[in-house]
C-alpha cells in the first residue's frame, strides 16, 4: 500500500460528481478517473480488506498527491475525464482513441440538412452538438426528430440545378410519410429549413415548446383511445424533462479559450484555471495566493492569468473572466460571457474555486481558530456598517404570559462565540400588564446603567428580539444614559428576518446563507431560550405557589420560604416531617404531610 496519508487528503475531497487525478512522487500525472462521489470513489482505493489486482495496488503505491474538480453531473464528469485522458494520456489510464470516443449528432452542412449520429467529427462546416455520454439518450432524441419531423434520409446531392432538371423520384420513404419530397420539389427549402431551426433548438436544450407538442399528443392521443400511442409519447415526454440535451463541460462551438475565475478575503485570494482547445477541457487547476498589501481582485486576476499562461503554454487568444480587468495586451481578447456555453464554463470555474476557498479556508481556521474569529468579526463589521469589530455582542428578549410574570433577558457573545457566565434574567420592576415596548425600555435601562456605574466597558453592539417598536424603546434608554452614540444597536424582526437601524425606516436584509445573519440568529434564538426558560420558572413557581397557598394553615410567607429552601413543589412531597420541621411548626408539618398523603409521626 501506499505510504500516502490518503485520511488527511480525503477530508477535502467533496461527496460530488467529478475528475479526480493521481500524481506520484515526481508530481507526474499518472491516472484520471471519475466519479459520482468523488470521495466515496477515491477512498475505495485506499481501504485495507479489499481485493485489489496487480496493477491497482501497484498504481496506489505511486500516490502521493490527489488533484480533484467538481461538476455538475455525472455526465459531466465521464466527458471531462475523456478529454483530460486524450490530452494526458496518464501510464495507467486505459488509452481512447479520438475515433472511439462519445459519439456527436451532426446537422449536415448541404442543400436540405441530414440529421444522423456520427462518431467522427470532420471540419466541413457541419453543426456538431455533443458529445452525448448516454448514448440511449442520444437515439430517444434522434427518434423523436424523426417522428416529430418528416426529414430526408437519402444522400441524393438535392442542389437546386438537380432538383430542376427532374433527377429524382420521390422513394418509399416520402410514400409512407417520413419525408415531404424535397428531391421533387415537393417540399420548400424554407419549409425544411424552418424544420432544421426547430431541430437545433432541441439540441440546444430550448426543448419547451416541443415538450408542450409532445403533451398535446399525448393528450390527444388518449382521448382517442390510442393508448399505445400515449405511452410512446409518456415515455419520450420523461425522457425529455430529464434530459440535459449537452454538457456543460464540452461543447464543439468553443475551439480554443482560457476560463479563469476568483473568490478572495481580506488574507488570500484563490485562482481557477480552465484551458479549453477543440472544445474539452484538458487543463484545470486552483492556485492560492497570499495577499502582501490590499491588492484587489482586478489586479490578482491578471497576476494568476500570466502565471497559468505560461505554466500551461496557452496560445489561446480569449480569455473568459467573471468581470473587467486591466490586461494591456492587444493580442488577447477578454470576455465577460452573460449566457450560453462559456458563461457555463465559467460557472463551472467559479464553483471549483469557491469550494477550494472554503475547504482551505477550514484548513487554516482549524489549525488556528482565532482566524476564523477575526474573518467572522470583519465579515460581521462589513455587513453590519459598523466602525469597530463586534468582539462583545448582547441580545435582549421579552417573555411574559398574558402581562404575568413577564421577565426580560440578556444574553452575551465575546468573539462570535456565547459567554453563557455573563447571561442576566431581569424582573421587570416598574411596568405593569402587557407592555412589549416600556419592558424593553427598562431591561435596556438597567442593563446599561449598572454597567456605566461599575464602570464595566459596554459591547459594541447590540441586537433588539423585535421590530421598530422594542428598537425604540431601547433606543430611548440609550440616549437618556448618553451613549446612544457609543454603540450600535439594531433590531431583528422574527417573520422575514428583517434588521432595522435606528431612524431608517427601510429594513436591511441579509443573504439566508450569510454567516452574518446566522450569527444574529443565534444570539436570538439563545437569548428566546433563556429569556422563556426563566419565564416559565417563574411563571411555574407563582403556580405553585398558588397551590401550597390554598392548603389550609400554609400562606404565603410559608410558602415563600418552603420554595425557597425545597426549590420545587415535588421535593417538597419527597420530604420527610424531619425536614419539614426545619421550616414549619408542627402543625403545618401534619397539614403539609396529609395533605400530599405522605403521614408520618413527629
Amino acid at each position: 500500500m501506499s505510504s500516502f496519508d490518503y485520511k488527511k487528503a480525503l477530508k477535502d475531497i467533496p461527496h460530488k460528481p467529478g475528475v479526480y487525478q493521481y500524481f506520484d512522487v515526481d508530481d507526474k500525472l499518472i491516472y484520471i478517473g471519475k466519479a459520482k462521489d468523488l470521495r466515496n470513489r477515491v477512498s475505495s482505493y485506499f481501504v485495507q480488506d479489499k481485493q485489489l489486482n496487480g496493477k491497482t495496488r501497484v498504481l496506489v503505491s505511486k500516490i502521493r498527491r490527489i488533484q480533484f474538480t467538481i461538476v455538475d453531473t455525472e455526465i459531466d464528469a465521464w466527458l471531462l475525464e475523456n478529454s483530460l485522458i486524450k490530452k494526458h494520456q496518464p501510464r495507467y489510464n486505459i488509452m481512447l482513441k479520438d475515433d472511439k470516443t462519445y459519439p456527436w449528432i451532426v446537422i449536415k452542412k448541404e442543400p436540405f440538412p441530414r440529421v444522423f449520429s456520427t462518431r467522427r467529427m470532420i471540419k466541413d462546416g457541419s453543426t456538431y452538438l455533443g458529445p452525448y455520454a448516454s448514448v440511449g439518450m442520444m437515439h430517444t432524441i434522434l427518434d423523436l426528430i424523426k417522428e416529430t419531423y418528416t426529414l430526408r434520409t437519402c444522400n441524393l446531392a438535392l442542389t437546386p440545378e438537380n432538383i430542376n432538371a427532374g433527377k429524382f423520384k420521390v422513394c418509399l420513404e416520402y410514400q409512407i410519410g417520413n419525408c415531404k419530397g424535397p428531391c421533387q420539389n415537393y417540399q420548400s427549402k424554407a419549409d425544411y429549413e424552418n424544420n432544421i431551426a426547430e431541430i437545433k433548438d432541441i439540441l440546444n436544450g430550448k426543448i419547451g415548446n416541443v415538450i408542450k407538442e409532445v403533451k398535446q399528443v399525448v393528450k390527444t392521443a388518449a382521448e382517442e383511445l390510442n393508448f399505445e400511442l400515449a405511452h410512446d409519447y409518456q415515455k419520450k415526454l420523461s425522457v425529455l424533462e430529464k434530459y440535459q440535451s449537452k454538457s456543460t463541460v464540452v461543447s464543439s462551438a468553443i475551439t480554443n479559450i482560457d476560463v479563469v475565475s476568483i473568490a478572495s478575503d481580506e488574507r488570500y485570494a484563490f485562482v481557477n484555471y480552465l484551458k479549453v482547445m477543440n472544445g474539452a477541457i484538458i487543463q484545470t487547476q486552483t492556485i492560492e495566493i497570499k495577499k502582501r498589501l490590499d491588492e484587489s481582485d482586478e489586479e490578482l486576476l491578471s497576476i494568476a492569468i500570466a502565471e497559468f499562461r505560461s505554466r500551461f503554454k496557452s496560445t489561446s487568444r480569449e480569455i473568459v473572466v467573471p468581470f473587467e480587468i486591466p490586461l494591456d495586451d492587444t493580442n488577447l481578447k477578454l470576455t465577460v460571457p452573460k449566457l450560453g456555453e462559456k458563461k457555463a464554463l465559467l460557472e463551472l470555474s467559479q464553483k471549483n474555486v469557491l469550494f477550494f476557498k472554503k475547504e482551505k479556508l477550514n484548513q487554516y481556521e482549524k489549525l488556528n481558530p482565532e482566524l476564523k474569529t477575526d474573518r467572522l468579526l470583519t465579515q460581521m463589521k462589513n455587513d453590519l456598517r459598523l466602525t469597530q469589530l463586534p468582539h462583545h455582542i448582547e441580545c435582549f428578549d421579552n417573555s411574559n404570559f398574558q402581562g404575568k410574570y413577564p421577565v426580560s433577558a440578556i444574553v452575551v457573545f465575546k468573539d462570535a462565540k456565547p459567554s453563557k457566565k455573563d447571561y442576566r434574567h431581569f424582573n421587570v420592576k416598574t411596568v405593569e400588564g402587557p407592555n412589549d415596548f416600556a419592558t424593553m425600555q427598562e431591561a435596556v435601562y438597567r442593563r446599561y446603567k449598572r454597567m456605566l456605574d461599575e464602570n464595566q466597558s459596554l459591547p459594541q453592539l447590540i441586537i433588539i428580539d423585535g421590530g421598530k417598536g422594542q428598537l425604540s424603546s431601547a433606543v430611548s434608554s440609550l440616549k437618556k444614559l448618553g451613549i446612544d452614540k457609543k454603540v450600535t444597536i439594531i433590531g431583528i424582526a422574527k417573520r422575514l428576518e428583517e434588521l432595522f437601524y435606528p431612524g431608517d425606516s427601510l429594513p436591511m436584509y441579509l443573504d439566508k446563507k450569510s454567516e452574518t445573519l446566522k450569527i444574529i440568529q443565534h444570539l436570538r434564538d439563545e437569548a428566546h431560550r433563556f429569556g422563556i426558560t426563566f419565564h416559565r420558572k417563574k411563571r411555574d413557581q407563582g403556580t405553585l405557589k398558588t397551590e401550597l397557598e390554598e392548603i389550609e394553615g400554609i400562606g404565603k410567607a410559608t410558602a415563600d420560604k418552603l420554595l425557597t429552601h425545597f426549590k420545587s413543589v415535588k421535593k417538597i412531597k419527597e420530604a420527610n416531617a424531619e425536614e419539614l420541621a426545619k421550616l414549619l411548626n408542627k402543625k403545618q408539618v401534619i397539614t403539609l404531610l396529609n395533605y400530599f398523603n405522605n403521614i408520618e409521626e413527629v
